[in-house]
């Protein structure tokens, strides 16, 4: 019996057009972080429980990683904020040094990378910022909301 993949080079190609993300290590919950971030960048992620996204082991155990979102008023561009660790599990293992990744769609994804990066140095509670490169990441679409 042949074995269906589901090619999502497509979707994956359009999701992450004009995108860019930065690496954030912190050990701030969730919760906590997003506050953090809302006051000190004067925006409003907020958690939909209905887009984590789950990972499904082979011996039948779930694991739920949240996604926090903020729509940049009158425009099409959005922030997704992505935690990467749930106990001993990974959305993306082959960056396990980080616990978020903000990704950061925008006209100038770059440009707005490299301030929103220099800008989370200066929160005490983040212990380092840094512009990832997506050709880096194998479980890139883990990513696809």
């Amino acid at each position: 019996m042949a074995k269906l993949v589901l090619d999502t080079s497509a979707m994956q190609e359009d999701f992450f057009t004009d995108t860019t993300m930065i690496g954030i290590g912190t050990a701030q919950q969730g919760y906590r972080f997003c506050w953090l971030l809302n006051r000190h960048f004067d925006i409003n992620f907020l958690r939909d429980p209905e887009q984590n996204f789950c990972i499904q082991k082979k011996d039948g155990s779930q694991h739920f990683f949240p996604i926090y979102q903020y729509d940049l008023p009158n425009s099409s561009h959005k922030y997704l904020l992505y935690k990467l660790k749930t106990g001993n599990e990974f959305l993306l293992p082959e960056t396990r040094q980080l616990d978020y990744l903000w990704l950061i769609q925008t006209a100038t994804p770059e440009d707005d990378a490299r301030q929103i990066a220099a800008e989370l140095r200066n929160v005490p509670e983040v212990q380092f910022a840094r512009i990832l490169d997506s050709e880096q990441l194998k479980n890139i679409n883990n990513l696809l909301v």
